[in-house]
């Protein structure tokens, strides 16, 4: 990380989305994330995990890993956004305040934020213009409907393109950083 750029902390989005702009299909259904599955490929995923500290999590987004397999983040600070309770772990957390005061805070803490999920939490984010790097891969598939990556009514803001690299299952990830010099 940049300490220059980013010297109180860094909020960055790792997220798939269709070639639509859905990162769930109807129901919830991530089903459509496994037609780019390829052996050991994580698609850099490791290595940008291990550059944070802190995971800040939709309740949806949380309750379907817990369903499908266990959090995998139990190495690092986490905070589950809820408006309903869950049982606190080591490292984890369900929070029911306002997101972007507990990101806001953790940022001036010096903390390296992962937004893992979902839209509701990225939106209110983009609202306060506090996600700082964007690493979207676009998975080969028309959803046609689900929920969108960006919610009607997002700000407008800047974004510098950093990289674009293509996989060949036919995924391709996009790292964006913020553009502070509009």
């Amino acid at each position: 990380m940049d300490k220059k750029l980013y010297p109180m902390g860094k909020t960055s989005l790792y997220i798939a989305c269709s070639l639509d702009g859905y990162i769930a299909a109807p129901g919830n259904n991530l089903d459509f994330l496994s037609c780019v599955e390829d052996g050991d490929e994580d698609y850099g995923y490791h290595d940008f995990v291990n550059k944070v500290d802190t995971v800040i999590v939709g309740r949806k987004t949380y309750d379907w890993v817990e369903k499908h397999a266990s959090y995998p983040h139990t190495d690092k600070k986490s905070y589950v956004i809820s408006t309903r309770g869950g049982e606190a772990k080591e490292n984890l957390q369900f929070y029911n305040g306002d997101v972007a005061q507990l990101v806001s805070q953790l940022k001036a803490d010096g903390h390296q934020i992962y937004c893992e999920g979902g839209a509701d939490i990225l939106h209110q984010l983009l609202m306060k213009d506090m996600i700082d790097e964007m690493i979207i891969s676009y998975i080969p598939v028309l959803l046609g409907g689900g929920t969108l990556l960006f919610k009607p009514g997002s700000p407008m803001l800047k974004y510098k393109l950093i990289s674009v690299q293509t996989y060949p299952k036919g995924l391709m990830q996009v790292r964006y950083e913020r553009d502070q010099f509009i």
